[in-house]
């Protein structure tokens, strides 16, 4: 909105082609997007704190039964601050911006619907798996065909494969299906690793900080020959959302630091980690994303290992799923096991940068 407003001001006052750069714009997210959350944080946690109160499930860790009766659907902090910003610096002529924006609403929705049924109406099942699945799905599948469709032809269903300078694999139609499921996943992964007080908001923060390095290398079509990379045109527009989404989780991160004074809850997680797939698939960086947000894997297998072999051999492979839960049966304290967890996230995003330089 302001790039609208203020850019055409540009022809008489010089400040205003500051504008025109993503980098300067995408900077001015990010601050926008903390102050807003620092600003909004306080109000909304009284406000939840009256209609929200987290169950804490009584077979975890001991330490989490102190918990009980702090609000959740924090991630409606982090999703107001986030629009807002978005909407003030981004071009909102970029097709990019608005497939960020509607995952992250249709997403954001579908948590808040299902934080709003556990916490305020008291119903344990929440919306459906296979609700939930069947609209992240449908969600997923529109946003890829829509990329696909921006996409340059001879790249349109190409898989990328990182280190490497040449080696791609066409899917063909298949590439729908494959971009679904990274979208799907990396949401429901992101949803899985938000367990303890500031887990989830670091790794978040890096993994967007990551990926907003790898959609302007690959929208700028100079640095993108420079590093063999694939060229994305338009896509650089989606460092301003990036951006805004690391000011958001950093007001968010200011009031969920332990002890939290409120949770994320599935209204923020399912929602920023679609948007977070979403990047890694329209800059064909799909196979990054999994390196990048390897601890959000890890999460995710672990959980998806210790239901398999329960129904298989009816025997438990960790002490308690996700992984995080597991160190903590083992008596890690709590901000331990965060605090690690934060250093394995940001190794794992250096070493996804890395590849944007070593082929």
């Amino acid at each position: 909105m302001l790039y609208w407003l203020l850019l055409p001001l540009s022809q008489n006052y010089t400040i205003f082609n500051l504008l025109k750069y993503q980098t300067f714009r995408s900077g001015a997210a990010l601050l926008t997007a903390l102050i807003i959350c620092l600003i909004i944080g306080p109000r909304l946690i009284k406000f939840l704190k009256s209609k929200s109160k987290q169950p804490i499930r009584k077979d975890g860790p001991q330490t989490h039964l102190k918990k009980e009766g702090t609000p959740t659907m924090g991630g409606l902090m982090i999703l107001i601050s986030l629009f807002a910003s978005v909407l003030l610096w981004a071009d909102l002529r970029s097709p990019y911006v608005w497939m960020l924006l509607i995952v992250t609403a249709v997403y954001g929705l579908l948590g808040f619907r299902d934080d709003y049924l556990k916490v305020i109406k008291h119903n344990p099942d929440g919306v459906s798996g296979r609700k939930k699945l069947f609209w992240q799905f449908i969600t997923a599948a529109g946003l890829v065909f829509w990329i696909m469709s921006l996409a340059p032809a001879e790249m349109a269903t190409e898989l990328a494969f990182p280190f490497f300078k040449n080696l791609f694999l066409n899917l063909s139609v298949f590439y729908l299906f494959f971009g679904a499921i990274v979208i799907v996943g990396s949401s429901n992964s992101v949803n899985l690793t938000d367990g303890l007080d500031g887990l989830v908001s670091v790794p978040l923060i890096m993994a967007n900080l990551a990926f907003v390095i790898i959609v302007y290398v690959c929208g700028n079509a100079i640095f993108a020959n420079y590093l063999q990379i694939p060229y994305v045109p338009g896509i650089g527009e989606m460092t301003i959302f990036g951006c805004a989404v690391i000011g958001a989780v950093l007001g968010f991160l200011w009031f969920n630091a332990p002890p939290a004074e409120i949770f994320m809850g599935d209204t923020g997680s399912l929602a920023l980690g679609g948007a977070l797939g979403t990047m890694a698939v329209a800059a064909k960086h799909e196979l990054v994303l999994a390196v990048v947000g390897g601890l959000f894997v890890i999460e995710a297998l672990s959980d998806i290992i210790q239901v398999g072999s329960y129904k298989m051999r009816k025997k438990r492979v960790f002490l308690m799923a996700p992984i995080h839960h597991h160190f903590e049966k083992k008596g890690w304290p709590e901000t331990k096991v965060v605090i690690r967890f934060w250093i394995i996230s940001i190794v794992l995003a250096l070493i996804g940068l890395s590849t944007l330089k070593i082929r």
